[in-house]
């Protein structure tokens, strides 16, 4: 009974050791994100940063929070396989994509021309975690021991039957066991149970005696919950929620490039128009120059230098609100380009200039809207969600169809059985001595023996069958599914004619900033060259100075209707790849689609 319980000890130890040990970290765990782009602090140079398109947008993927944000996504849905796999229904995985913060500029935004995005919004994307049908059986292994001691004090109404009226039974037992699921839905048991028995009944032939049994129960569903595509379906889910997980990673790198590219060109319009203002302000203070030395020689009116005054003014007022402006753009792109706060002292005082300047030729506008289409219903990773979201409702129905069967079962169990003991010395006087089969002498050792010849041995085979009359909780969660299944499919279409319009609107939005590009530039050569044969004529006596102020207005407000129109037509290009799934390509950005390490 010692060697017993030592082993039974040792056992024990060994198992809860192996429990208790950390699971291997996985390698995404492992992998720190090192983040090899040098950050704002870092390129910083006499308090300046300068940053072309290609260098925010690599800051934006390495230092932005959203994007960290949803690099976690593909480890949570790792978890979601790892429970999938040992029979455990998934968790979910939260998605949201966020779209990038508002420039200050107010101006239409034609990079999202047909949902009006570029605020900062949050798209939140549903994943489906769970339906109708039996539950896997547990795939991972699991072990079962038990280890007790009882004392029973039973009265005896009868003392003849156990030759005592105060029966007294005491027990150590102990047990193992071994369970394992399968992926065809059954489930196998294996166990071992062992007790040693004193009594003082003196009616037993043994006493003490050890029982043990060793017995091996399988049970396979033939109907309800039968075959791998019921209990394996949880793990495609889990699998493709994990594929889902990537896309919503590439998705937000889209709409975090889409983001810097927008708030970028914002930034660098907003400084082209202070530029803008700037030459204003000097044309009007060289016209008061002008406009106070004719009145000094009585050849200009009191007035005109009123009014040169009052542009300068003016001139000044439209400059700091234009450099407030474009220090506000600088704040919110510097911003998303770091996970520190804009109030920490090493960047409050960081200045972001540009360095790519606006495009100067504008391109064709494709017209090949089928094509981008096509190309878009390939590579857009919204799309390719919604498909993955589809087919998850699909394996789902598979588990509530079959939830409506009747369940029977197969049984199958065969055990091995062994007693031994010792002559049971309490004998009742004048008693007939006991005369116990000599095979069943002994200790744990002929118990042993006797469980491995099955000298005693068990065999159960049968069937199990449970019939619902009406299964109204299947029927109700088999119409729910089939539903979900109709609304998923319903989404893709959505989805897919989403894109056509967004195509579309993209081509149109772009065209319209190639003609106000083209409009713009010919206003302002118009204007500049009415401004200069306006003050032609104020040389000669024949225009006024408020004539030429009201051309100089002209000049400086078609100048920046052309910076605008330029970022506009800027903004416009990017929007086109966006709508057709190729704004990656275009700045050669890979997410490989599996978390983009």
């Amino acid at each position: 009974m010692q060697v017993r319980f030592l082993v039974w000890r040792l056992f024990m130890s060994a198992v809860i050791a192996a429990v208790a040990a950390p699971s291997p970290v996985s390698a995404q765990q492992q992998q720190q994100q090192q983040k090899t782009v040098p950050s704002l602090e870092q390129r910083a140079q006499g308090g300046q940063v300068r940053l072309s398109l290609d260098e925010v947008i690599a800051l934006a993927l390495a230092h932005n929070l959203d994007v960290e944000l949803q690099r976690l996504a593909p480890q949570l849905a790792d978890t979601d396989v790892t429970r999938a796999r040992a029979g455990s229904a998934p968790r979910g995985v939260p998605f949201a994509v966020r779209e990038g913060p508002r420039s200050v500029s107010g101006t239409p935004d034609l990079l999202f021309p047909s949902v009006g995005l570029g605020a900062d919004v949050t798209l939140a994307i549903g994943t489906v975690t769970s339906g109708g049908g039996r539950l896997p059986p547990a795939q991972d292994p699991v072990i079962l021991a038990g280890l007790r001691r009882t004392e029973v004090h039973q009265p005896q109404p009868n003392s003849f039957a156990a030759g005592t009226s105060d029966l007294v039974t005491k027990t150590s037992a102990m047990s193992v066991g071994f369970q394992q699921g399968f992926m065809w839905g059954g489930e196998l048991t294996v166990s071992f149970d062992t007790s040693d028995t004193h009594t003082n009944n003196r009616r037993y032939d043994l006493n003490p005696f050890t029982a043990s049994s060793l017995s091996l129960t399988f049970v396979q569903p033939l109907l309800r919950g039968f075959g791998p595509a019921v209990n394996t379906r949880f793990v495609r889910l889990a699998r493709n929620t994990r594929g889902v997980s990537d896309l919503v990673f590439e998705q937000q790198v889209v709409t975090t490039v889409a983001s810097a590219v927008r708030l970028y060109w914002d930034l660098v319009s907003l400084n082209e128009d202070v530029i803008v203002r700037k030459q204003a302000l000097e044309r009007a203070e060289r016209l008061l120059a002008d406009t106070e030395a004719h009145a000094q020689v009585g050849t200009r009116a009191a007035i005109d230098v009123v009014r040169a005054r009052a542009e300068v003014a003016r001139g000044r007022r439209d400059l700091i609100g234009s450099e407030g402006l474009a220090r506000q753009q600088e704040i919110v792109l510097k911003d998303y380009l770091t996970s520190d706060t804009v109030g920490a002292p090493q960047l409050r005082t960081l200045r972001l200039v540009p360095s790519d300047p606006l495009p100067a030729d504008v391109g064709d506008v494709p017209s090949t809207a089928d094509f981008l289409a096509e190309h878009a219903f390939k590579s857009r990773p919204d799309l390719a969600q919604a498909r993955l979201q589809a087919e998850n409702t699909r394996i789902l129905l598979a588990g509530s169809r079959n939830a409506r069967l009747p369940a029977l079962d197969a049984i199958a169990t065969a055990r091995s059985n062994g007693l031994a003991g010792t002559i049971n010395p309490l004998t009742v006087a004048g008693a007939t001595p006991h005369t116990a089969v000599p095979d069943l002498l002994g200790g744990f050792g002929s118990v042993s023996e006797q469980l491995a010849s099955r000298s005693f041995p068990d065999v159960v085979v049968g069937l199990q069958m449970t019939i619902p009359l009406r299964n109204r909780a299947a029927q109700a969660d088999y119409a729910r599914d089939q539903i979900v299944a109709r609304q998923q499919e319903l989404r893709v279409r959505q989805i897919e004619k989403q894109i056509r319009v967004e195509i579309e609107s993209a081509l149109v939005a772009l065209e319209q900033a190639r003609g106000s590009v083209e409009a713009a530039r010919q206003e302002r050569e118009y204007q500049a060259l009415a401004l200069a044969a306006e003050m032609d004529r104020l040389d000669v006596g024949a225009s006024t100075t408020y004539l030429v102020i009201q051309y100089q207005r002209d000049v400086a407000q078609a100048r920046s209707a052309e910076v605008a129109a330029l970022a506009a037509y800027a903004k416009a290009r990017a929007g086109v790849a966006r709508a057709s799934g190729q704004l990656l390509d275009t700045f050669a950005i890979s997410t490989d689609r599996r978390g983009a390490r």
